[in-house]
């Protein structure tokens, strides 16, 4: 009976979805990356498979082959705890501020907004943490993309990178939105009233109440100075950056002295008007204003004891960061009942509501400030990203055709410019922002799964292998300890019994998920078997953890790793999910669309035009 390649880590999360693949799929023979010191090892599955299928799902695993370096430079190690911290703080304090709150406050969670950013920050900081370790282990600065690329495959890095093109997209559209708003405001809505006066009023599910042309010309003007290829300097960032920050602190003070806490009281509908479900809402809504703290990760070459200060200072930006959004969105709805703010320029709103329009102004301006960096980011981004999946062939390569001046890719980035531009000017805000918070959350559902799949690996090289394993062990293999209790388990290849504890463990947590959300609306439950469908999925899915928990693991002592594995990256796979199920339809809906187009490209280009295609052959 033939051997089979390794199974991937996407096939093992969506077992239940593409089990044919499951069970073929794998890098080529004899194709192993050149990333990282502990390699990705393999999975034999030992299950029969027809050639033909084994070679396509080959294909779709295939991973990219990187190069050593003819002469190696290790960066300098300059970049302190507080430096790391700082980037945190800067990287995840920005537009998001100015556009969720008032709209979670407003339609979602009310003046309970406040647990809504605490929830995110619990998730955001199991994301982190993960996030942290896979950073640490490939010593390349590059994206979520890259990674993807070396250690799982072809496939699934080119939607990991198609899905952070839709990311930017939607966040750039958004953030040109709440741009608008926010001038309009100071202008005191004229730009608004005479938009509506000429143009109309929309009462169309989705999309804006009326078109808003300046939002549409604000990404078309960005994109125009991206591609000329003229920078914001640091010395204009930083100071932008110290604009937003002294804005949020004049909102705390001011916003504490105008503070009433009557605006929480039952008369004008309480803390949570919406109940539990609107705060989990809120919360899957505010997980993506977290966003950010990768930074801190891609920067793990450049730091002094990268072990201690990664996480400790992923921990204290996300902290603070967490600290500045629940202290705003508690003055907030303390300044102004939540049922009476606007929700797309709240911040300014409540101070012109209380009388203090001087203070609107300024809070408008700083807004702008902030969400003018943010939008260049998100175009910078933008371009890196389709410039180097079209760089690797699996994209048009018109995105990675660079204009020999400004050594930018002009076309590439004016068509995003103009499909951004399209975004802003029809779709509501609401709806974009709905958008928003499903990518982060699928992206680090992913990376969390990852972060199990490599503990239980065996490194291909020896100077990499497991230190902290017991004499005669092996990650994958079950704890010596534990043999005469689990005779069923030692016979199983290593490898073998993870694999297959994981991917119930996955499917274990949507179903928990599934249950707990819409057990009792969508899925019309009886409370029989409500409580025995909850009994089922929570303990399949404490048996398939503590199955994982019986085996060896992989221990590196030279960089950060993730603490209480399997628990912590389970915990965070399943309130990940947990989150994402409280998205409306409507985001479900137009994200599966999107990834219908990606699959489209994929496979009518990207799979033929692949360097490793090319490289294979």
């Amino acid at each position: 009976m033939p051997q089979v390649p390794p199974c991937s880590l996407p096939a093992l999360c969506l077992n239940l979805l593409a089990w044919p693949l499951k069970v073929c799929c794998g890098p080529s023979p004899g194709r192993v990356p050149v990333w990282c010191s502990s390699q990705l090892p393999t999975m034999a599955w030992g299950l029969p498979s027809t050639a033909s299928l084994a070679r396509f799902c080959r294909k779709l695993n295939r991973l990219k082959t990187l190069e050593e370096p003819t002469t190696k430079r290790p960066r300098q190690r300059h970049l302190t705890m507080l430096d790391l911290t700082l980037l945190g703080v800067r990287g995840m304090v920005g537009s998001g501020l100015y556009v969720f709150t008032g709209i979670v406050a407003k339609g979602m969670a009310g003046p309970a907004v406040v647990v809504s950013f605490s929830m995110a920050a619990v998730v955001s900081l199991l994301a982190a943490l993960s996030y942290a370790e896979l950073g640490a282990c490939v010593p390349l600065t590059g994206s979520a993309y890259l990674f993807t690329y070396v250690s799982m495959g072809e496939l699934w890095a080119f939607l990991v990178g198609w899905n952070i093109v839709f990311r930017y997209l939607i966040g750039g559209a958004a953030v040109a939105r709440a741009w608008s708003g926010y001038l309009d405001a100071i202008f005191s809505h004229s730009i608004r009233s005479f938009t509506e006066a000429h143009v109309g009023i929309w009462q169309v599910p989705f999309l804006a109440r009326y078109p808003d042309f300046l939002a549409a010309g604000i990404p078309l003007l960005a994109s125009a100075f991206v591609s000329s290829g003229t920078r914001i300097s640091p010395c204009l960032d930083h100071t932008l950056s110290a604009i937003n920050l002294v804005i949020i602190l004049f909102i705390i003070i001011l916003g504490f002295v105008l503070a009433s806490p009557h605006n929480w009281s039952t008369e004008e509908g309480g803390f949570a008007p919406f109940g539990f479900p609107g705060i989990m809402t809120g919360a899957a809504i505010c997980f993506y204003a977290f966003v950010g703290f990768d930074v801190i990760a891609a920067s793990n070459e450049e730091a002094w004891n990268p072990k201690r200060a990664v996480p400790v200072a992923i921990a204290i930006s996300l902290g603070l960061v967490a600290g500045a959004y629940i202290l705003v969105s508690t003055v907030l709805t303390l300044m102004v009942p939540w049922h009476r703010l606007d929700p797309y320029w709240a911040l300014a709103d409540v101070f012109y509501q209380r009388g203090y329009s001087w203070a609107g102004v300024i809070v408008a301006g700083g807004a702008i400030c902030a969400m003018t960096t943010a939008l260049l980011s998100y175009l910078f981004d933008l371009q890196m990203i389709a410039h180097a999946v079209a760089a690797d062939g699996l994209f048009f390569q018109v995105f990675a055709q660079v204009h020999p001046r400004t050594k930018m890719p002009v076309v590439g980035i004016l068509l995003f410019g103009v499909l951004m531009a399209f975004l802003a000017l029809l779709l509501d805000l609401d709806a974009l922002i709905q958008f928003l918070s499903i990518c982060p959350l699928l992206d680090y559902t992913f990376v969390a799964t990852s972060i199990i799949v490599l503990r239980f690996q065996k490194p291909h090289s020896s100077s990499s292998s497991a230190s902290g394993s017991p004499e005669g062990t092996e990650p994958g293999q079950l704890r010596p300890v534990l043999r005469p209790y689990l005779r069923f388990l030692g016979g199983c290849r290593p490898g073998d019994a993870v694999a297959w504890a994981l991917g119930v463990l996955v499917a274990s947590a949507i179903t928990l998920d599934c249950v707990l959300v819409f057990g009792d609306s969508a899925l019309h439950l009886p409370p029989w078997g409500y409580t025995l469908l909850l009994l089922l999925s929570s303990t399949t899915f404490l048996l398939s953890l503590l199955v994982l928990g019986a085996h060896q693991q992989q221990r590196r002592q030279d960089t950060f790793q993730v603490p209480m594995v399997p628990l912590t990256p389970a915990l965070s796979i399943l309130l990940n999910i947990f989150l994402m199920l409280h998205l409306s339809y409507v985001t479900w809906l137009s994200f599966s669309i999107w990834l219908l187009i990606g699959l489209t490209v994929y496979f009518g280009y990207g799979i033929w035009h692949s360097k490793e295609n090319s490289r294979s052959s």
